[in-house]
């Protein structure tokens, strides 16, 4: 009988050095993993971004690079000028603007008004001056819709229209 109540002695001073270890442990402050960063979106900075990007697009025209325009786009981009059917993916949007280069377009001039939107998808709504050499040709107005590709902001829609009144017709 001493046996067991000594055994049982050892091992009820086992298990409170086992529970005093273990509590020990318990307390000790885990290492945290590192959450990511949280960037907010910020409308002013986008908005400066696609300025930016329309600087990048005037520029690629006046140069005469439909393809540095066709690269403006994202891969799913669609075009929708006034009087001619859509336009889709960048080999169909470097064609159109190869045609608008060689008809004699030499520069234009975007102005953004407003730009809307989240961190996802953008919509900027501005006005366009279309000159050949320093005659002006056109005055339009746009909107687009931009969205993040390879993490910059490109066009993904496009649309404009004249300013000009309609030609009425002669029936």
């Amino acid at each position: 009988m001493k046996k067991i109540s000594g055994l049982l002695n050892e091992m009820a001073v086992l298990l409170t050095v086992c529970i005093f270890v273990f509590g020990f442990q318990s307390c000790k402050e885990q290492p945290k993993e590192k959450e990511p960063p949280v960037t907010e979106f910020n409308l002013t900075t986008a908005k400066a971004e696609i300025e930016e990007a329309n600087k990048k697009f005037m520029t690629f025209l006046a140069k005469g690079d439909s393809i540095g325009i066709a690269n403006s786009y994202t891969a799913d981009a669609k075009v929708m000028f006034a009087g001619a059917p859509s336009v889709t993916g960048r080999e169909n949007i470097q064609k159109l603007f190869s045609g608008i280069i060689n008809s004699g377009v030499t520069r234009i001039n975007l102005e953004t008004k407003e730009v809307f939107g989240t961190e996802d998808l953008l919509a900027e709504e501005g006005e366009v001056t279309v000159y050949v050499n320093d005659d002006t040709v056109a005055e339009e107005k746009y909107i687009i819709l931009w969205k993040k590709e390879d993490g910059k902001w490109k066009l993904f829609r496009d649309i404009a229209n004249s300013n000009s009144p309609a030609e009425e017709s002669t029936n």
